[in-house]
Order: structure tokens, then C-alpha cells, then sequence
């Protein structure tokens, strides 16, 4: 599954979203970083300023809170995972105007998230697919002032014209271990930036936002064998693989990668931001 994964139902849902707790100390150094220019236009569309006050689901270890911490926001950030939020904690120690919290953003703890604070933003990056989606925009709706906003993004895979080919070379082997791509069309399984599928239609169901703005960011990165395996130890469906299907995989990463001239594989990101503002 070339490092996709896949959330499934409620069941598999709940199980995997507090794996990433368990390569906290990992997380933050091998996941990319958001592009600069993503933050610029979430700034933009929102009419954010100093007074908001943001609220961060699933901050990780703050990935995605550091570049708005930098621009000089209030934020609250929950996040599930005790290791991740400690690791928050550490990277964000020099913004005084940063909380991070250890909970269930879905619990109605007002402690959580800051009793009777009425939120400029809601924002959640690679996270909001792990929330409970008969919750999560009412949750949201409720937290957030008047004329508040919402937004949302993930980092995916994606598949330009140049794609570097080892992805797809490198599928045999997933299919080998049991850990294949789900049955599709070749287009879905590997997907450009512009065949990315967003939540504008799940967010315009919700009926509680209104206004949706969809925009796209493309982005690669270049990594040896071992800063590879290093993402690929913190995607959940690797991270639930057995030591055997691990070890076959990493096994044959480093191999064929030491068969390059450079050692190094391309991997381009794609990223979806969706800005909804609150319905009245």
C-alpha cells in the first residue's frame, strides 16, 4: 500500500488512532512539514487576527501548530496520545500563548479545550479522519463563535506525472505480505494532486457550515532508505503490521534503494486545505 493507510469502520477507527502514541519520539523529525504557503491562505480566507483564539484537534506534536504559533496566535491544542502531547509540550515550549492538553477533543470537558472560549478557528491537520464523523462538525459548531471558520487538511500521497517509480514497483511486495492496495481503479489507488478526494461534500452535508473554500498545495521530498522507513514507522497500518511483514518490507526498501545510483526515493505530498465558516 506504498504507506497509505486506511481508517475502515468504527472499530478499526478507534483501534489504530492511538497507535501513532507509540512513535511519538519518531513523529515530529519524519513526518513533513506543511508548506508555508498553506498557512498563508488559511490566514487569508479566515480574517484571522491577533485577538482569535484557535483551537487545534489532534495536534500530534504540533506540526502544524508551530507555523501559527510563529505568526503569534492563541492556541489550544488537545490531543489524544500522552506521549504526542509531551512531545507538543516540548516543541512549543517557547510560545507562551500555546496549551496543550491530554484528552477527547469528542468529551464535552470544558476544562479541555478552555471553559466558555469562543473560537476564531477550528483547525485539525492529518487528524480529522480519525474523529468520530457523527460528532465531530456538531462539536465543532458548537465550540466556535459567530462568523467562526473551520479547517481542514491532511498530507497524502500523491502521484504526479513524474512520479519516482519505486512506489509502484515496490506494491509487489505489499501484495506479498497481505498488506495490498483495496480493490479500485489504478486512478484511486494512486491518485495526482487533483484526483484527491476532500470533505467539501461531507462538511456541506453537515448543514452547520457554509461557505466552503477547497485549495491545493503540492510538495515533494527526497529520503534515504532509513529516513523512509523512519515515515513509514509512523503510518498506523505499518505500525499494526506484524515484525515479520515489516521486516520483509524494510528488508527489501533498503535493498533496492541501495541499487540506486543516489540511495534515494521521491516521494511527492499533496494537501487539501477546506475553509467552512459557521452557519448562524
Amino acid at each position: 500500500m506504498s504507506g497509505a493507510s486506511s481508517t475502515g469502520g468504527p472499530g478499526d477507527r478507534e483501534a489504530l488512532r492511538t497507535t501513532f502514541d507509540s512513535v511519538a519520539a519518531r513523529y515530529h523529525a519524519a513526518r513533513p512539514d506543511y508548506p508555508a504557503e498553506l498557512f498563508d491562505s488559511l490566514v487569508e480566507l479566515t480574517g484571522l487576527t491577533g485577538d482569535d483564539h484557535l483551537l487545534e484537534v489532534g495536534g500530534g506534536t504540533g506540526k502544524a501548530t508551530l507555523p501559527l504559533a510563529r505568526r503569534g496566535f492563541r492556541i489550544a491544542v488537545v490531543e489524544l496520545g500522552a506521549e504526542l502531547s509531551a512531545h507538543a509540550r516540548a516543541n512549543l515550549a517557547g510560545f507562551p500563548r500555546v496549551t496543550v492538553r491530554t484528552g477527547d477533543w469528542e468529551a464535552k470537558d470544558g476544562e479541555l479545550v478552555g471553559r466558555g472560549v469562543p473560537f476564531g478557528l477550528i483547525f485539525a491537520a492529518t487528524s480529522w479522519h480519525w474523529i468520530d464523523p457523527t460528532v465531530k462538525y456538531q462539536r465543532a459548531w458548537e465550540l466556535l463563535r459567530p462568523g467562526g471558520h473551520l479547517a481542514i487538511w491532511g498530507a497524502h500521497h500523491i502521484f504526479p506525472a513524474d512520479a519516482d517509480p519505486f512506489f509502484r514497483e515496490i506494491q509487489a511486495v505489499y501484495e506479498e505480505i497481505g498488506e495490498g492496495l483495496p480493490p479500485g481503479d489504478d486512478d484511486y489507488n494512486y491518485p495526482p494532486l487533483e484526483g484527491l478526494v476532500g470533505w467539501q461534500a461531507e462538511i456541506e452535508e453537515s448543514g452547520l457550515f457554509e461557505d466552503v473554500q477547497v485549495q491545493r498545495f503540492g510538495w515533494a521530498s527526497g529520503y534515504t532508505a532509513q529516513e523512509y522507513i523512519a515515515l513509514l514507522e509512523t503510518f498506523s497500518g505499518h505500525i499494526a503490521m506484524a515484525e515479520w511483514q515489516r521486516d520483509r518490507l524494510f528488508g527489501e526498501i533498503r535493498r533496492r534503494l541501495a541499487a540506486r545510483p543516489d540511495g534515494r526515493v521521491r516521494r511527492h505530498w499533496g494537501a487539501v486545505l477546506h475553509v467552512a465558516r459557521r452557519r448562524a
